[in-house]
């Protein structure tokens, strides 16, 4: 292959990295593909786990498989190594080059690695018990990550200088695995774009009513977690993938559905074993130099869904009590007087009506509860607890493409996912980037920002880096939380929206 800037690279595509979840290894642990007894066709590239998605596109549940992207696996320098977990609620998406395209950041002296792991019930059915304990999708990840100690030296990549980096769903992961004691010594470095599991709800023990949700949507019985898997095993898996919708209880909501677990021990290899904020607070993690960031206006568009849609809107304003948990991924037990604070500080307790000022406040508080607040508490809890440096940025540029654009096509402001399309080729949606203009600069400062801290566990400039001159990033601290936010140039600011998460932090405290 060809980078944008025109170096040549090789790229190995749907390698399996664990044996196929089916038959009796469906809503099992991955189980790890040591050997391979013949030659591997890593020529084209491997189907993407059941999701719902558009007709032909190539899903399979033989999905476990491992995309390596690297300049030459013959030199005698190892390259820093990026796993990139992808985005998309545990339920969508996949590390396919679609979504996850290497022509960007292999423009830098570095080896990509991308994966698919399990997506929705087939990834993290969890009934609380020996069954299914849970967090099967993240396990895999775990085999990804092994698999790459095992093998990425031969790719040209050096085991011991591995960065995991994640968007969204793929943050989430990448903070749990610094927590997870199946993941010690498989990274080094970590990168959280949009998403953190520490926000206003401490983690379930089990997700028992999405396994029952499952059953009923697949025609299987409820009456125990054994008559549940032993049907839903003889489903076919592409009944179970694209079943999503029956999950959404309003509108498209609640964003996320399936969640990381703590699991309760049953002799299993577990994932989580207590509550991650227990687990920041106390210091048992395996911490590493640590970025993490929000877009500026993250899920803003979330709004439009609901005041374009009179049914949704006369219902949220009319229920508030009950729709406001769903939608802003919050407790479900909170209160009526929390409500009330939170729709008086947001919603100034105006009914939402289908106009700008609504569709304004709305937004807002779809991207602090759901994103901000989350990442925020997060950034201040690791840089309180955490050994190694945190360094926050804030991304706010607004280029000439976006995931949410207004019914003229026109990007809005920096949007959940959107610092992706400067990191990464995503030819499922928009057009490459050349090597010009300010969409081309920032992509060469994205991937400058990476590549450097993924070398050195710093992402500030080291000799002549001429796109990240003038960079100074200093790491947060409890006293001095600065961020770097970054649009057409770099600035250090510092107190990232803590006017309004502040508040969230009074109503939800640790």
């Amino acid at each position: 292959m060809q980078s944008r800037r025109g170096r040549a690279f090789e790229a190995y595509r749907g390698i399996r990295y664990a044996q196929p979840p089916v038959g009796h290894l469906r809503f099992q642990p991955p189980v790890p593909i040591l050997t391979y007894p013949e030659e591997v066709d890593a020529s084209v590239e491997g189907p993407a786990c059941p999701m719902p998605a558009s007709a032909g596109y190539y899903l399979d549940e033989d999905c476990l498989r491992i995309n390596v992207y690297t300049h030459n696996r013959n030199s005698s320098t190892l390259m820093p190594v990026i796993f990139y977990i992808h985005a998309g609620g545990f339920y969508s998406m996949s590390g396919r080059s679609d979504l996850a395209g290497p022509h960007y950041l292999l423009d830098r002296d570095l080896v990509l690695v991308t994966i698919n792991y399990r997506l929705g019930s087939l990834g993290f059915l969890s009934t609380g018990d020996a069954l299914a304990p849970g967090n099967n999708g993240l396990k895999d990840q775990v085999a990804g990550l092994r698999w790459v100690q095992r093998n990425i030296a031969a790719f040209g990549g050096d085991p011991d200088l591995v960065t995991i980096a994640g968007c969204s769903a793929g943050s989430v992961s990448v903070l749990l695995h610094q927590l997870s004691p199946m993941s010690k010594g498989l990274f080094h470095r970590a990168i959280s774009m949009s998403g953190s599991p520490v926000g206003s709800m401490r983690s379930p023990r089990h997700l028992m009513h999405l396994a029952v949700r499952q059953a009923e949507l697949s025609n299987c019985p409820t009456n125990s977690s054994k008559a549940i898997i032993d049907c839903l095993k003889t489903k076919p898996w592409r009944d179970l993938g694209y079943s999503l919708r029956g999950f959404y209880e309003f509108g498209y909501n609640p964003v996320r559905i399936w969640n990381p677990v703590v699991e309760p021990d049953f002799g299993q290899e577990r994932f989580l074993t207590e509550d991650p904020r227990d687990s920041i607070r106390s210091g048992r993690m395996h911490p590493v130099p640590y970025i993490i960031s929000q877009t500026r206006k993250e899920f803003f568009w979330m709004a439009f869904n609901i005041i374009k849609n009179d049914t949704l809107r006369t219902k949220m304003n009319k229920e508030w009590d009950k729709v406001a948990p769903i939608s802003f991924q919050l407790p479900r037990n909170s209160s009526t007087e929390t409500l009330a604070v939170l729709r008086e500080a947001y919603l100034h307790d105006q009914p939402l009506e289908n106009d700008t000022a609504s569709a304004e406040r709305l937004g807002q508080l779809y991207g602090d509860a759901i994103v901000a607040f989350p990442v925020h508490r997060t950034a201040n809890l690791m840089c309180r607890h955490s050994p190694q440096p945190v360094f926050y940025y804030e991304f706010a540029y607004t280029g000439a493409h976006s995931h949410y654009v207004d019914p003229d096509g026109l990007p809005r402001g920096a949007a959940h996912h959107d610092d992706l399309i400067y990191l990464f080729s995503l030819s499922y949606r928009f057009p490459a980037i050349g090597t010009e203009g300010l969409d081309a600069r920032l992509v060469d400062r994205m991937t400058g920002i990476w590549y450097t801290f993924a070398k050195h566990g710093d992402p500030n400039p080291r000799g002549l880096q001429p796109e990240l001159e003038g960079l100074v990033w200093p790491p947060m601290t409890p006293k001095n939380r600065s961020y770097l936010e970054i649009n057409t140039e770099f600035t250090i600011k510092t107190n990232l929206k803590e006017q309004r998460l502040g508040l969230l932090e009074m109503l939800y405290p640790v």
